[in-house]
């Protein structure tokens, strides 16, 4: 495969997921019952041979690294290459519709002018998918092409292009042009990368990659619930998560999950260490859950050590880590409303 490096932007922000990002960055949301977002922007990289991957963190960066750690789970412990965590540049007005910030890129110019890979790999880190960029980078430079634009669907006419950065995701540049495009633009407030290759579009050569995989980006509540609820279809987890190449995550050696005599389970994610003593149906669990006995849950999500006491009730509802719903409580939300119940909050 042709040599590349990689840069992960972790600083999106989004206000549209109702509390799961207020302690956390997007990138490091828990998704699918053990995974967080990040993991398969990350996973995809590395699988593909990328041994040099930079991180560009967000200002709520501790989970993100209690999450990394030196990478070893992703392989990226190592003398050469590795993973390199980059400071992001504080922006006084920064758009959530931002998504490669050039300023950001100017402030690790020296992790692109040390490396001598011909091409960088971009990605955000909202994006549930999993892409082995080797046929991709053949694509690329079989083209001879300047910047290839990594899109799901069919291919649009060149001059469409114009009009994509807010649907491009992914992208691969020539690290040459690419840090002559943040020499050139550095200085303006809140230069997008994406609005750069646009308005220079008629002076490189731009392509598009159709991806026809599994993709779906994490943008609003509303896809975070039918993301998780994608995981519930066999077909979905054996595209995401049972090819040849794995999602990999920070490895947590809990116990089996126990379920006790009341369990009843059916058409559920139930992850590792949790205790099962009621019904679960429909519904993704994340490590460490207790269901006690008479509590049922239907089409919900649950994250780790969260404790659904002796017959309460959920119906569409998520609920972040480590809380409490008090016996007999009833939440309900909607399909395409669910109740979201952030984290400190006493049921």
């Amino acid at each position: 495969m042709h040599e590349a490096i990689g840069i992960l932007y972790a600083n999106s922000e989004n206000d549209t997921l109702q509390g799961l990002a207020e302690y956390r960055p997007v990138a490091a949301v828990p998704y699918g019952g053990r995974y967080r977002l990040l993991d398969f922007a990350l996973s995809s990289m590395v699988n593909s041979g990328l041994r040099t991957i930079g991180l560009i963190t967000p200002f709520l960066y501790r989970p993100l690294l209690d999450h990394l750690g030196a990478g070893k789970s992703w392989f990226l412990d190592r003398k050469a290459g590795g993973l390199f965590i980059l400071p992001g540049a504080i922006h006084g007005l920064r758009s959530n519709n931002q998504k490669f910030n050039i300023k950001d890129l100017k402030l690790n110019f020296e992790f692109l002018y040390k490396d001598f890979a011909e091409n960088v790999i971009i990605s955000g880190c909202n994006q549930v998918f999993n892409l082995h960029y080797g046929e991709v980078l053949e694509f690329h430079e079989q083209m001879n092409a300047d910047v290839t634009l990594i899109l799901v669907g069919e291919e649009r006419k060149p001059e469409q292009l114009l009009d994509l950065p807010k649907d491009v995701d992914i992208l691969i540049i020539r690290r040459q042009l690419l840090m002559e495009m943040i020499s050139g633009y550095y200085t303006l407030e809140n230069a997008e990368l994406l609005n750069v290759i646009a308005e220079n579009i008629s002076l490189l050569k731009v392509y598009q990659y159709s991806y026809t995989g599994y993709m779906k980006r994490i943008s609003s509540i509303q896809d975070y619930f039918k993301g998780n609820m994608d995981f519930l279809d066999l077909e979905t987890r054996k595209n995401l998560l049972l090819g040849p190449n794995r999602i990999h995550t920070k490895i947590i050696d809990n116990p089996p999950t126990s379920f006790e005599s009341h369990a009843r389970v059916r058409n559920s994610l139930i992850s590792s260490g949790c205790v099962i003593n009621g019904e679960v149906e429909n519904s993704v669990l994340s490590r460490g859950v207790i269901v006690e006995k008479g509590a049922h849950i239907k089409n919900s999500i649950i994250l780790q050590k969260c404790v659904i006491r002796a017959e309460a009730k959920l119906d569409y509802v998520i609920l972040d880590k480590s809380l409490e719903v008090e016996a007999g409580n009833i939440l309900n939300g909607r399909q395409n409303h669910p109740l979201m119940m952030p984290k400190k909050l006493l049921l």
